[in-house]
């Protein structure tokens, strides 16, 4: 089955933690010396297919520095998506930047990824003032959530006009015998997405393997892939690495 209408965004973080494990301490004016350059390989992802560019600058800036994500703005062609926890400082941060869109997500200080849903049905009040707030400023947002229905019910409630299913779960699961269920949870997701006039969104966890599946889920707007991609394009180049996925996803 086809897939064409499919986007494809590729999260370039992991470029980001490689540069910060030589260069966390480098002085700013070596910039033409440290390497990897995010914005660089964001502008080859675009080149190679990429449909949008993500980043998830965080409190401690392990990877993505704030300078990272002016620079994107400045320079990339498609479109800029920021992921970002629910803070006050992040949403201060966001309306600075006028990212295309910004992604809420959960976020705990030791993980090394994102590892879970947002909590919307917890967080409506709060949850809905960032969504007013980025709305009033052109921006639009996309929760990070469980494929939930009250999570679901719970985003479209809050004003989202898109949510992004977390697809952790069923990647982990994907040579278990839950696999089935996990796969059914997504499909049903974003079903209930789809029929509350939410944009269905989803990501984490999906790579050369599992896309095959994941594609065949009805009612996806767009994918968000980082690890997947970066970790294939140490081989084999971001390039390649990029028009892989994005052939995968539209069947070709």
């Amino acid at each position: 089955m086809s897939n064409a209408n499919i986007l494809l965004g590729v999260n370039i973080d992991h470029v980001a933690t490689l540069r910060q494990a030589r260069y966390r301490d480098a002085d700013a004016s070596l910039s033409e010396l440290i390497e990897p350059d995010p914005v660089a390989l964001a502008l080859m992802a675009e080149q190679a297919g990429a449909d949008g560019i993500t980043v998830h600058p965080r409190e401690d800036q392990r990877h993505i520095q704030r300078s990272d994500v002016f620079h994107l703005k400045n320079r990339i062609i498609t479109r800029l998506n920021m992921e970002m926890a629910a803070t006050d400082e992040m949403l201060a941060f966001a309306l600075e930047i006028e990212p295309d869109s910004i992604c809420l997500v959960p976020e705990n200080r030791e993980e090394v990824t994102t590892e879970g849903g947002l909590d919307v049905v917890a967080n409506q009040n709060r949850v809905k003032s960032i969504v007013d707030t980025a709305r009033q400023a052109g921006i639009l947002t996309s929760l990070f959530i469980d494929p939930d229905p009250d999570q679901i019910a719970a985003s479209a409630k809050a004003g989202a006009s898109h949510i992004e299913l977390h697809t952790g779960a069923y990647a982990n699961a994907y040579y278990t015998d839950s696999r089935s269920a996990q796969f059914d949870r997504l499909v049903q997701g974003a079903a209930i997405g789809n029929d509350c006039g939410l944009i269905v969104n989803a990501g984490h966890g999906i790579n050369y393997v599992n896309i095959l599946e994941v594609r065949e889920i009805p009612n996806l707007s767009e994918l968000n892939i980082g690890h997947s991609i970066i970790s294939r394009s140490v081989t084999f180049g971001l390039e390649e690495a990029v028009r892989a996925m994005k052939s995968l996803i539209i069947g070709d």
